[in-house]
């Protein structure tokens, strides 16, 4: 996934009421940012750091900036939940999701049930195969962790996996970790018990988990090889 105009560097001021952060570009001036992700963005708002934005201005938004990355201590981390998924749909096309290939057809917000959604199905001429897609960015001594925060909707969508599969789909939750030097993945269950207790349960129905570690620059984001899963 490379990002379609160089990004533009600045000091993250605040990040508040979810959506919005303030960063002072290096010219000093001071803008408002876009922030897509809505958890606590646990280690990856600290006032002061190093972040980047994309120009979104001449698109019709309110704000002209989306915040993409920030460098905790070396590191790069990839903040925008929206682009997990692409990371995903580009894995799945080229290739590198060796788990996911096979199928004729993916399709993208795909409605389960009333009032539920999942972020694709992949469908074969033998089963289809429903996939939610998680974004972290949290790492807990050097092990990459989700939630940042208690997610009831996390929990939901590990809900309805269950469901699935009950029912004779193939059900995967695919964790896309943006950022480097992970060399395993856990849930984090000192921040959310209940999202570990029903991760388990899914793994235990029959509900695939991948998690799988990227490489995050300025220029481009591209997901890179699974990381082992610890339960």
């Amino acid at each position: 996934m490379r990002f379609p105009s160089p990004l533009i560097p600045g000091t993250l001021v605040e990040r508040y009421k979810r959506f919005l952060a303030d960063v002072r570009l290096d010219d000093g001036t001071l803008v408002t940012a876009h922030c897509t992700n809505t958890g606590s963005m646990l280690g990856c708002k600290e006032p002061g750091s190093r972040v980047y934005l994309s120009d979104q201005s001449g698109r019709g938004r309110k704000l002209d900036y989306t915040w993409e990355l920030i460098r905790v201590d070396r590191t790069l981390v990839g903040i925008n939940t929206l682009a997990a998924n692409r990371l995903a749909g580009e894995g799945i096309a080229g290739g590198v999701i060796q788990e996911l290939q096979g199928y004729e057809h993916v399709r993208a917000e795909v409605p389960t049930r009333p009032g539920s959604r999942l972020d694709f199905l992949l469908e074969g001429p033998a089963e289809q195969c429903y996939v939610e897609v998680k974004n972290v960015t949290l790492v807990v001594d050097r092990v990459a962790a989700f939630p940042d925060a208690v997610s009831e909707r996390g929990t939901k969508h590990l809900k309805e996996l269950i469901r699935l599969r009950r029912r004779g789909n193939r059900a995967v939750l695919l964790f896309v970790i943006q950022r480097a030097g992970c060399p395993s993945f856990r849930p984090a269950d000192e921040i959310d018990p209940e999202y570990g207790r029903w991760l388990r349960r899914a793994v235990k129905a029959g509900v695939e988990v991948y998690p799988y570690g990227a490489r995050v620059t300025t220029r481009a984001i591209a997901l890179k090889d699974p990381v082992p899963l610890h339960l």
